[in-house]
């Protein structure tokens, strides 16, 4: 694509009301607009980077026997009146309105309580279980404070999964295996290293859940971490739990977290409300064993700008980024933009998406907004670069610099495929 044709453009300043690191580097590079507090567009290059985490996400779940549907925002309140969740004294976070005949509707938060009502018409015998349903699906809070970015919104997109098992040995095999995925997801999109299974209250629903917080000082949560088993513990459950639940380690170091994933034994809360059953090999009625599994892809961006970002901009992980390479054009020489037609035409048809900076602005001027756009690979094109040879390569994580051949130069871009 070229970044003349790209109706974005990159800005000096982030509104004065925008706090958030995240927006702020994320507006100032064209990634998204500020509707108002906690909602946001998403623009050409930030939809393709939230679609990126998206679809790493649905790969996974995909892997596990994941199966994808799309349920309505639109809330009938008859489910959740059956498990309270309407009450706003019990659920504060509704946003609520009314068809013209009356009827009270609210805009969908989480779907534990619809979900569990459709799946009473597909579960009837144990031979329907284990089934794992998930959606990416907008979703809606009436959040008190919305001053975190597209890390705490509104009006937000979200990964959840739920998971219906015939018995409790069964659900524990599969919570403890997406405890792993979300582990390999973290890591693929560059917060490996910073993110921590973390156990936290489980509320109404069990003891305990798992939370996956990424150290960050953008954090709103506070944990403590036992460097021995890489397991932390939110700082809710500390007076109780004020050791390592794994090794009994008192050590614990205490950082800023965001929670970018969580998981949920739901044990029969659902299915007892809404009487979801199935029938054993023995005919008799049995309670369906449910768990949730929770990422916001929408917040996971906004943590990776917050952990990974720097003082000239966004840096983006090759699995996400909305393009490879930034395809820098300097002069305006035929000879220079025939190389560059070749170029870009050669890595695309190798599988590298590209984004050509072909306007007529200084050179560092598209220096300049080539870091602050954040994709991984920067390669110019000059005249110098045509006597010479040499290819300029930069790639932005590290800020190596590289001059290269140009039959290296393809070669050193493959593995940011």
């Amino acid at each position: 694509m070229y970044q003349s044709q790209l109706f974005t453009k990159t800005r000096k300043e982030a509104p004065k009301d925008e706090v958030s690191k995240n927006a702020q580097l994320l507006i100032k590079a064209g990634y998204i607009n500020k509707e108002m507090a906690g909602v946001y567009d998403y623009l050409p290059l930030g939809l393709r980077v939230l679609s990126n985490i998206s679809n790493l996400i649905r790969r996974e779940m995909n892997i596990v026997g994941g199966q994808e549907i799309a349920l309505t925002a639109l809330q009938d309140k008859t489910p959740w009146e059956k498990t309270n969740r309407w009450n706003d004294e019990v659920y504060d976070i509704w946003f609520k309105t009314k068809l013209k005949n009356g009827t009270e509707l609210g805009l969908g938060t989480t779907h534990e309580e619809p979900l569990t009502s459709l799946l009473k018409n597909h579960i009837h015998s144990y031979k329907d279980l284990p089934i794992y349903p998930y959606q990416i699906q907008t979703k809606f809070r009436n959040e008190t404070r919305a001053k975190s970015g597209i890390m705490r919104g509104r009006e937000f997109l979200m990964k959840d999964m739920y998971s219906f098992s015939a018995d409790q040995n069964s659900h524990d095999k599969f919570y403890e295996k997406m405890k792993k995925v979300y582990l390999r997801i973290f890591t693929q999109v560059g917060l490996g290293d910073k993110t921590y299974i973390t156990f936290a209250s489980g509320g109404t629903f069990s003891k305990y859940s798992h939370e996956f917080q990424t150290i960050s000082e953008a954090g709103e949560d506070t944990i403590y971490i036992c460097d021995k088993c890489k397991l932390a513990v939110n700082k809710e459950l500390i007076k109780e739990q004020n050791t390592c639940p794994e090794c009994g380690n008192e050590k614990l170091r205490e950082e800023k977290g965001i929670e970018v994933g969580n998981i949920f034994n739901l044990g029969t809360k659902f299915s007892d409300a809404l009487d979801l059953v199935y029938l054993n090999d023995k005919g008799e009625k049995q309670k369906v064993i449910m768990g949730c599994y929770g990422i916001g892809p929408s917040r996971l961006m906004g943590t990776i700008v917050e952990s990974l970002a720097d003082e000239k901009g966004l840096v983006w992980p090759t699995e996400i980024a909305p393009f490879k390479v930034h395809l820098i054009e300097i002069g305006d020489k035929p000879e220079v933009q025939k190389k560059r037609e070749e170029i870009m035409a050669k890595l695309e048809k190798s599988g590298v998406e590209v984004l050509c900076d072909d306007r007529a602005l200084r050179p560092g001027e598209k220096f300049a907004d080539s870091d602050l756009l954040g994709l991984p690979l920067r390669i110019v094109i000059s005249e110098k670069t045509l006597s010479s040879g040499d290819f300029e390569v930069k790639e932005r994580m590290g800020g190596k610099v590289s001059l290269l051949k140009e039959a290296e130069m393809f070669d050193f871009v493959k593995k940011y495929k």
